[in-house]
């Protein structure tokens, strides 16, 4: 069977909740309309950053290991992990770095935190795990879309890199 879900629906974090729980997280929480909406409130705040492989996770025309999803950002497995669990948390909204986000984004950058280190728990990093946003060429930022890499599973280095 197929849902849909109204926006309304999409806000209501115990329902999410209790989709994951009960194994049906993984169905389109939110729909084609709620994404263009998004992308057209990003737009006037951003500009029109170019589409990148994180705006076709969002819109699930390529596949990706979703493991966390709801109105405002989704969490998803690394392709290419740095750690035994390596999973990066992305806002909906195409923010293109950190250093561009705006005063007014204070509640979503919350959102993506509580929401890693919810996951995190998810992922039982009971030990402790870093969290990484990189910024811009010297940052090694790769995909201009705000992401956050949460890494863990083993002891991790310091300096990083």
């Amino acid at each position: 069977t197929v849902f849909r879900f109204s926006v309304a629906f999409c806000k209501r974090r115990n329902l999410i909740e209790t989709l994951f729980r009960t194994g049906q997280g993984n169905r389109t929480l939110c729909t084609k309309s709620d994404e263009v909406r998004l992308a057209e409130e990003a737009s006037k705040k951003y500009g029109s950053p170019a589409p990148t492989i994180f705006s076709k996770v969002i819109d699930k025309s390529i596949p990706a290991d979703i493991i966390y999803e709801d109105e405002k950002c989704l969490a998803f497995r690394d392709i290419s992990p740095q750690a035994p669990v390596h999973f990066l948390v992305i806002p909906r909204v195409p923010i293109p770095r950190i250093s561009e986000a705006k005063d007014d984004d204070v509640e979503l950058l919350g959102h993506l935190l509580v929401v890693a280190k919810n996951v995190a728990k998810q992922e039982s990093l009971n030990e402790g795990y870093r969290m990484i946003i990189n910024d811009g060429k010297h940052g090694s930022q790769s995909v201009y879309h705000l992401h956050i890499h949460v890494l863990g599973g083993r002891q991790m280095r310091w300096p990083p890199g």
